[in-house]
């Protein structure tokens, strides 16, 4: 299959390894920016690490020409919209980076657009591939683990201030806000994924001292599940020097805990199960965002290729991608209020 990739932002180079590793018969075909002389120099480059050419495009028309089979869109949230309506009228199956837009209405609108069309599209939330992740789910998912009870949250990560540096970075205008649509919401989505939906929140958002940029580098939530669970979220990029993510479980027959792609189970009959895969030993949450590995994304891309070729669900769909965004907004609508924010749809 012959892929586009529009964007070439810090997780590009990730993608072109993952697709370099591919082993569903993947191909990077052509790579799409707006700067001509950049496109070719990373093209080049590209091509250096596939042991093919790379063609390189400025023109999503003649980036288009070639059909290609698959795209991938990375480019900021903010530039997200015009890309949808192209691709989704020429037909060409797509996988986002996240967030899927910079707004719940820009989500809605490129959900729309390719569900119009009849397209199929998908987000790269990379974490549900760790292995740990999908051990926990199956638990979760056949009743072994009981009813949830407490879900607990944390992404305690760091960035310097150079990365809020970049034009841009951090702003309500191209990201969408901060550390909660940027980073938090792999983990939000992981928890939302092995727990279920979220009906209603109270939240606290706010820039530290510590960084100078227009949206929160620090958020907490309280999460009411639908399934009747509570929660607690707690988010930072301001959490020197930076470390793994963890979801903490309380359900009717252990206390798990997923901490990277290391998982414990602490049975209450005295029992524990863990599960650990070392490709998960660094997950991006120190100074070097790009700090983990390309496997999980080469999981993502592979999985949606397959789901295209067969006619099924990819492992996150567009609708599971709007709840996230749901979920975040309605924070940021508790936290401006300071009262509980129903999550809408």
């Amino acid at each position: 299959m012959n892929v586009l990739m529009i964007g070439m932002g810090m997780v590009a180079r990730t993608h072109v390894m993952a697709l370099r590793d591919n082993t569903s018969g993947l191909r990077l075909g052509a790579v799409l920016g707006r700067d001509a002389a950049r496109t070719d120099a990373f093209c080049d480059e590209a091509g250096l690490m596939l042991g093919y050419d790379v063609a390189a495009h400025v023109s999503l028309d003649d980036a288009l020409v070639a059909r290609p089979d698959l795209a991938l869109v990375l480019t900021p949230p903010n530039a997200r919209l015009e890309y949808a309506r192209s691709l989704a009228t020429a037909g060409i199956p797509t996988l986002f980076e996240k967030p899927l837009e910079r707004t719940m209405d820009g989500a809605r609108t490129v959900l729309t657009c390719f569900e119009t069309a009849g397209v199929p599209m998908a987000l790269c939330f990379q974490h549900r591939t760790r292995a740990a992740a999908q051990a926990l789910k199956a638990q979760l998912d056949s009743g072994a683990l009981g009813e949830v009870v407490h879900v607990e949250m944390r992404v305690p990560w760091w960035r310097d201030q150079s990365y809020y540096d970049v034009p841009g970075r951090g702003t309500f205008a191209r990201d969408g806000g901060g550390v909660m649509i940027n980073q938090a919401i792999h983990t939000l989505d992981l928890g939302l994924w092995l727990v279920g939906s979220v009906v209603q929140v109270q939240a606290l958002m706010r820039t530290s001292p510590l960084h100078r940029m227009e949206a929160e580098d620090i958020a907490v939530g309280l999460l009411e599940f639908a399934c009747g669970a509570s929660g607690v979220l707690s988010a930072s990029t301001a959490a020197y020097p930076g470390g793994a993510e963890s979801i903490s479980i309380t359900t009717t027959r252990a206390q798990v805990t997923l901490a990277g792609d290391d998982l414990t189970i602490a049975w209450m009959d005295g029992r524990v199960s863990t599960h650990t895969d070392g490709k998960g030993a660094a997950t991006g949450g120190g100074a070097d965002p790009m700090a983990f590995t390309h496997a999980w994304h080469q999981a993502v891309i592979e999985g949606f290729a397959q789901a295209v070729r067969a006619g099924t669900a990819p492992l996150a769909t567009g609708h599971e991608a709007l709840h996230v965004h749901a979920v975040i907004g309605a924070m940021e609508r508790a936290a401006r209020t300071g009262t509980k924010a129903e999550v809408g749809s």
